[in-house]
């Protein structure tokens, strides 16, 4: 494998350290500990030798022997004192199997001495494989050979020691090629996408201009000062002058080279118009790049005030130059950030100084303190970054992750990432320095910490006290649901009040409103307002209140200021509010008598202006909402006065200013939820506000004296409780109902847009078949650039009106490209075993167009069963062209398959006849029908009722093209000659041709017996039969000619999956969307993808598949149920007729378990998903380069040829391959890899395995060796972190692939539980089933209640249970602690179970109604719950598995 690493910290935390069992380092102890990967990590330098060793056993015994002895002795070396864990053990095992195969390989020994053996072996391999592929180019070949020279000098290492052992030299043609051979072990490095090497200058990535462009700008090195013991290596660029004065690693190097080389070529391709061809970089993809790389930087700098360390020189020439220099510093301190990536404002503040430096070094600057030029702080001596800046700042990140204590401790009391990058958020962080001081407040330990130390030395070192939290820290509280929704809640609350206080005076109407005395009770509302302000403002105080002594001294003003503010106006507000009443009510009095006024005249001028003043930022707040780029540039603008005003609403944050929607985007948002609220807010006044007021005036005005509960409501007088009771469902349902009013509206505007947006387009086959004709047109409109682009109309009218011409015949180039990925797509179908065999030579369009027959070939689906119809209604025609003509034409897939049936029939006939009196006769027969076909007379001139018959001979004629038998010669000259005499005599009713064709023979004819000199077809080169070279373009002609002529039934169905219908829907219906114009794969925009991997499953194993759970069902035969249709391809694929027959072949087990992995929550599905986006670009790659001819031929044919066109560097399959490489990575990030690999773990060796199918697929883990301690006093090893990234290489020269141990850990906790109790379980849910019957029959029989009361009871109590249930949730650790959280989960399934019943049970009613299943599939139902509802296929098993439950 190609391995790149990037050292991480020399010494990390013990506590973050991930230790190895022993079993997870030896692996199992055996011979197949000698795998090249399962080496203890302190002995890593050893498993090159035991790969080559494994490599040659097969073909010498003897020299893999030596090979391990070699090994064993340098394991020795590394490790005297076995010190590292497992190493013991596994010297001991390699010892041991020495010991057993010396006797046996001395045997097999061909030479007189090992020595010699040695050096014969070196020179076979030497001439067999690295002679015999050097001349070879191709990028897989390049591949092998890195791998054969890699072999030669392990080889030649193990030859120069057993040579040594007995005394013998190396003979001098040996020492030739191992220095050519390590020449060019140096040169042809590991690499992952670029082989910057110069012996693959002619690999097709490495042939565009544009590559080729930002390899020579990377290696201008003119005028950089290197230092004085600098040692000038060939092709050195200036990634390496950084490495030498900054001391970043040699793999971080090779690494960002790559990288940066891919960013500048990818922008470099897309400029257009395009620049000089010449391998010059571009300027302007240079400047965009570098614009993208530091736009955060400059925002950085920016927002601290200070200027950017981007300083460029006045010398033009010298511009580029500088611009790569700060472009590579920039990537590879991000290289080797590690951890700090997390803390982007952090890495802005090293490169920061770090840039300062590097202009200060090639400006010349001298330092004042020494005298000398300018120097990096931290040296360039090698890892000097990692070791000086990295690991520092890493090490305060780990002592905050130990204090987390796993996520327990308060989040007041340590720092996360988001922390610690704050930090860099103030000009504050400049305190750091630079070199950065190791007693600066940001490397200082918590408060509490520093209590237990009594050193002064280091109290006064730690001066500065722990930063702590910045601006937020979590705290968790019920009350959040207020605070976070507090604009909500005020708002509802609010209109509570207003709708309460309308109805409740005069007659209850909306319009009450605009009357005197409502209207100045409604003005309430602001009192209301001003207390729910002030319980914000405490409640804002109460939450951040742990926060106190790491918030700025600003932050803290601010939170006492809003609470003052939001007081004062609990006071002004009601104050004025009195004085608006010339009759003050009860409140009003109240208040004025506070003050003392009495019951003077109303002043409401004066509350007015209280309210306009208190409105006064909601007003500035509602212009900033309606003209977004104005609070977009107040949020960004650094002047004093603005950053006050926006201190006021929010604290100045660096992340998320200004980050607003468009001022379209922000009226259909407000006109959604204006129309939304005013319509629930309708609902709620006139349904159920309005209704309970009548009621509740009625209710109070009742006056009892004498209480039955008096107990309970003591002082009551106006029968409060009943009013509270009658009115608190209605508040709940009113605080609860918008989200009902959010799905109703959120349904109907998304139909609304869908319908605009032309989702939905196509959703059934019917709809399929109708608009297919429409498809290529779309497909190139849509996904096919123009090379003059017109300007693309767009707008709602565009969208509306767009339509897409079916394609002229003559335009087969459009036909062709559309051919190629709806091929792709069926057959990935087929890979899938979605569809069948039959069904995928149905749905494929020709992969090689036949331009001879000038017409377009729709799939056979479209027009299966058209010929035979077409044939029974000629035969039946009454002798009238132009109704047969109407008929056919009517349906215009029948008149293509006429069309070319006809025109087959002719191409394949003319083809077959070779002789000169048969080609005569052909022509004059085709030329006479094709003469009253144009005149069309065709049905009145000739007998149609002869049709069928021919049909018949030419369906068997047909079936011997198939087959193609040499002894079927002489049936088909006499099918010939049938076929000519149907067509001369029973339907053209002329017999003339052939007299004349008898009478013809002369000459040479004459020497033939009498019988056959005038028989047609009879003579020996009259027809070609059979065919001598059969293409796969002739095979797939005859083939669908063959399904044409033969396929009676109509192919409504097809495809019959539903998961094939689902997606040909979906990539038909997308084509008609509204989507931006398709870029060339080449002018597009690369992209990356990243899997996360831990420890899940990456293939079944058969045991896995096999094994039945606790109620009897195996993964296989659940899936087989689930997926029955699938299930059936897949045996038709592997040419098997049932499970059985799988298990008798690895290849078949291999095939079986893929199956299965491809249906359950694997790595390998996820792989394959992920993959087709390659493909996708190799096929669009292939659309775009493609001339007419290849086009033609189809992708198909490039596909068949691969290996033979990727031996030309320059062809059209390799330049696909290159420009999907520079497009799309992906890269699987398997955190265990490293330790699975080492313990020969069956998941390491699948995830190779996916490597090897998927070439361009990467894999990245942390690799973690074990390296002796620099300090020689300590004899125990120390732990290296690597990020390693890796991919496949070619399998091994003479070797076989290790076999698959797949052995994947089940549940037996649960299994075994399960066992146990089930009898248990089973009599507690039989006694729940009892209790429940016995309270239904009590209800029925003492309270004489109905089937009917129990139901309305049963509906009543859900919402309240519910609430109970959500009261319960809320209060989870207080219900688990007394042991009822399993009862209400339970509780909690059946709620779920009963609603769900009560929602399908509808929708499945309705769903057999047409109507109600095209909205059904036009909302997009889940493909689960469809299938789902197959629930009776999986209990039509065996009586044991009756279950259909699989255990996760």
């Amino acid at each position: 494998m190609s391995t790149s690493r990037g050292g991480g910290p020399d010494q990390p935390q013990p506590q973050l350290q991930r230790r190895l069992t022993r079993t997870q380092t030896a692996g199992n102890l055996g011979e197949t500990i000698f795998d090249s990967e399962v080496v203890p990590s302190s002995l890593v330098d050893i498993a090159p030798i035991l790969r080559v060793a494994n490599e040659v056993e097969s073909s010498n015994p003897r020299v893999a022997y030596l090979c391990r002895f070699y090994a064993f002795e340098k394991a020795h070396r590394l490790d005297p004192t076995s010190s590292g864990r497992g190493v013991r053990q596994f010297k001991t095992a390699l010892l041991q199997r020495l010991e057993r195969e010396n006797d046996p390989t001395l045997m097999g020994r061909v030479k007189k001495s090992d020595a010699r053996e040695m050096q014969s072996f070196y020179q076979h391999y030497y001439k067999k494989y690295i002679q015999a592929l050097q001349n070879v180019a191709d990028k897989a070949d390049r591949a092998q050979l890195t791998k054969a020279y890699q072999t030669a000098n392990v080889l030649f290492e193990v030859l120069k020691a057993v040579n040594m052992t007995q005394s013998m030299e190396v003979d001098r043609e040996i020492l030739e090629a191992q220095d050519k051979v390590a020449e060019k072990t140096q040169i042809y490095v590991p690499y992952n996408i670029l082989p910057l090497d110069p012996d693959s200058a002619n690999q097709a990535i490495m042939k565009y201009p544009e590559i080729q462009a930002a390899v020579v700008a990377l290696r201008n090195t003119r005028g950089l000062p290197w230092p004085k013991d600098h040692k000038k290596k060939k092709d050195e660029d200036i990634l390496d002058w950084l490495q030498e004065m900054f001391g970043f690693q040699k793999d971080n190097i090779a690494n960002q080279r790559e990288h940066l080389i891919l960013l500048l070529a990818n922008v470099h391709i897309r400029q257009f118009p395009k620049p000089d061809q010449q391998p010059k970089l571009d300027d302007r993809a240079l400047t965009e790049v570098m614009k993208k790389l530091f736009k955060n930087y400059k925002k950085w700098c920016k927002y601290l005030g200070r200027k950017s360390s981007l300083w460029l020189p006045t010398i033009q020439q010298e511009v580029q130059q500088r611009k790569l220099l700060y472009m590579g510093l920039y990537l590879l301190i991000w290289g080797e950030a590690a951890n700090l990536r997390f803390m982007p404002e952090c890495l802005c503040y090293i490169y920061h100084h770090m840039a300062f430096e590097l202009y200060g070094m090639l400006a010349g600057n001298v330092s004042p303190m020494t005298g000398e030029n300018v120097k990096p702080a931290y040296g360039g001596e090698e890892e000097a970054f990692l070791r000086k800046v990295v690991t520092p700042i890493y090490e305060v990140i780990a002592k905050e992750s130990q204090r987390s204590q796993r996520g327990r401790s308060k989040h007041s009391q340590w720092r996360n990432y988001d922390d610690l990058n704050e930090y860099f958020w103030s000009v504050d962080c400049f305190r750091l320095g630079w070199p950065m001081r190791a007693d600066a407040d940001f490397f200082c330990m918590p408060l509490e910490q520093l209590r237990f130390n009594t050193d002064a030395e280091n109290k006064q070192a730690n001066k500065d006290r722990w930063v702590g939290k910045v601006n937020f820290v979590e705290i968790r509280s019920f009350w959040h649901v207020f605070r976070s929704f507090d604009r909500m809640w005020s708002f509802f609350i609010l209109c509570l009040q207003v709708m309460i206080i309308v109805a409740w005076n005069h007659s209850g109407e909306a319009s009450a409103i605009f009357t005197g005395d409502v209207f100045q009770k409604v003005l309430s509302v602001f009192i209301t307002a001003a207390v729910l302000k002030l319980g914000q403002a405490v409640l804002d105080v109460v939450l951040s209140w742990k926060a106190q002594w790491s918030m700025s001294f600003h932050v803290k003003l601010r939170y006492i200021l809003k609470v003052v503010s939001a007081a004062a106006w609990v006071i002004i507000l009601p104050v004025t509010y009195a004085y608006t009443w010339k009759d003050p009510p009860a409140f009003a009095q109240t208040i004025k008598g506070w003050f003392g006024m009495g019951n003077g005249s109303g002043s409401p001028s004066l509350f007015i202006l209280a309210v306009v003043l208190y409105l006064s930022p909601n007003m500035v707040a509602g212009v900033f909402f309606l003209f977004p780029f104005i609070r977009r540039f107040l949020e960004r603008s650094n002047y004093r006065i603005v950053m006050l005003m926006m201190w006021w609403s929010q604290p100045r944050l660096y992340v998320g200013r200004g980050m607003h929607e468009s001022a379209f985007s922000l009226f259909k948002y407000t006109m959604f939820w204006v129309l939304l609220l005013i319509t629930k807010l309708a609902f709620s006044y006139y349904i159920e506000i309005k209704p309970l007021v009548s009621p509740t005036k009625a209710i109070m005005s009742v006056h009892i004296t004498n209480f039955q509960w008096h107990e309970f409501f003591p002082r009551a007088k106006n029968n409060i409780g009943v009013v509270i009771a009658l009115w608190s469902p209605i508040i709940l349902v009113y605080f609860m109902d918008t989200q009902i009013w959010y799905a109703i509206f959120s349904t109907l505007f998304g139909g609304i847009y869908g319908a605009f947006r032309r989702l939905g387009e196509i959703r059934t086959l019917g709809m399929l078949r109708s608009r297919f004709e429409s498809l290529p047109g779309a497909f190139n409109a849509c996904l096919i650039p123009e090379e003059k682009s017109e300007p693309k109309k767009k707008g709602l009218r565009a969208t509306l009106t767009r339509n897409y011409d079916q394609i002229p015949s003559n335009k087969e180039k459009e036909a062709a490209r559309f051919a190629q990925l709806w091929n792709k797509i069926i057959s990935s179908f087929r890979e899938e075993d979605l569809i069948s065999g039959r069904e995928m030579d149905l749905l494929l369009v020709p992969y090689w167009a036949d331009r001879a027959l000038g017409l377009i070939q729709w799939p056979p689906f479209l027009l299966a069963s058209k010929i035979p119809i077409a044939l029974d209604m000629a035969k039946d025609s009454t002798g009238k062209d132009r109704d047969l003509q109407k008929r056919i034409e009517s349906d215009n897939y029948m008149s293509c398959a006429v069309r070319e049936c006809y025109a087959s029939f002719r191409n394949i006939i003319k083809s077959l006849v070779e002789g000169d009196r048969e080609k005569k006769v052909i022509n004059d027969i085709f030329s006479e029908v094709d003469k009253h076909i144009e005149a069309g007379n065709l049905i009145s001139e000739y007998k149609m009722s002869a049709l069928p018959s021919l049909y018949e001979l030419f369906v068997k004629l047909i079936k011997y093209l198939l087959d193609n038998k040499k002894e079927d010669r002489d049936l088909v000259v006499i099918l010939f000659q049938d076929m000519l005499e149907v067509v001369t005599r029973d339907i053209m009713m002329e017999d003339q041709i052939l007299a004349d064709s008898s009478n013809g023979g002369h000459g040479l004819e004459s020497t033939l017996p009498f019988d056959r000199q005038h028989q047609l077809f009879a003579s020996s080169g009259a027809i070609s039969f059979p065919i001598a070279r059969v293409t796969e373009a002739w095979k797939e002609k005859i083939k669908r000619l063959y399904l044409l002529l033969t396929t009676k039934e109509s192919a409504m169905d097809v495809p019959s999956n539903l998961e094939a219908r689902r997606r040909i829907s979906f990539f038909s219906n997308s084509l008609f969307m509204d989507m931006p114009a398709a870029p060339k794969v080449r002018n597009m925009l690369s992209f990356s993808i990243l899997t996360p991997y831990y420890t899940e499953e990456v293939l079944f194993s058969l045991n896995d598949l096999e094994q039945p759970n606790e109620d009897g069902v195996s993964i296989l035969f659940y899936l087989q149920k689930i997926f029955p249709d699938e299930w059936n391809n897949f045996l038709e694929r592997v040419d098997c007729k049932n499970e059985d027959e799988l298990k008798g072949s690895d290849e078949l087990e291999e095939q079986l378990r893929l199956w299965a992995s491809y249906r359950g929550q694997t790595l390998t599905r996820t792989v394959r998903g992920m993959m087709y986006y390659r493909e996708a670009l190799e096929v669009q790659a292939f659309l775009d380069m493609a001339k007419d001819e290849d086009l033609m031929e189809g992708y198909k044919a490039i596909e068949l040829h691969r290996e033979d066109y990727s031996k030309e560097e320059r062809s059209l399959w390799a330049q696909c391959q290159a420009v999907a490489d520079m497009k799309f990575t992906y890269v699987v990030s398997c955190q265990q890899y490293g330790i699975h690999k080492r313990s020969g773990d069956a998941r390491a060796r699948d995830i190779l395995r996916l490597m090897t199918k998927y070439p361009s697929l990467r894999v990245a883990y942390i690799d973690e060796v074990e390296e002796p301690c620099k300090d020689k006093t300590k004899k125990i090893n120390q732990k290296a972190y690597y990020s390693t990234l890796v991919k496949a290489m070619p399998k091994s020269i003479d070797s076989n692939e290790p076999a698959q141990h797949l052995d994947q850990a089940v549940s037996v906790g649960r299994r075994k539980f399960s066992a146990n109790f089930q009898l248990m379980f089973r009599l507690i849910k039989g006694l729940i089933f009892l209790a429940f019957v016995s309270i239904i029959v009590t209800l029925i029989t003492l309270p004489h209640m109905t089937f009917e009361d129990i139901i309305i009871c049963i509906l009543a109590f859900m919402p309240t249970g519910w609430g109970m249930l959500l009261i319960a949730q809320a209060l989870k650790p207080i219900v688990a602690r007394a042991g009822f959280w399993g009862s209400v989960r339970t509780l909690a399934r059946g709620y779920e179970i009963v609603m769900g019943l009560l929602l399908f049970t509808p929708v499945a009613f309705l769903a057999w109604f047409p109507f109600v299943s095209e909205f059904q599939t036009r909302m997009l139902f889940n493909q689960a719950f469809s299938r789902g509802l197959q629930i009776s296929r999986i209990l039509g098993g065996h009586r044991k598995d009756h279950s259909s439950r699989s255990k996760e």
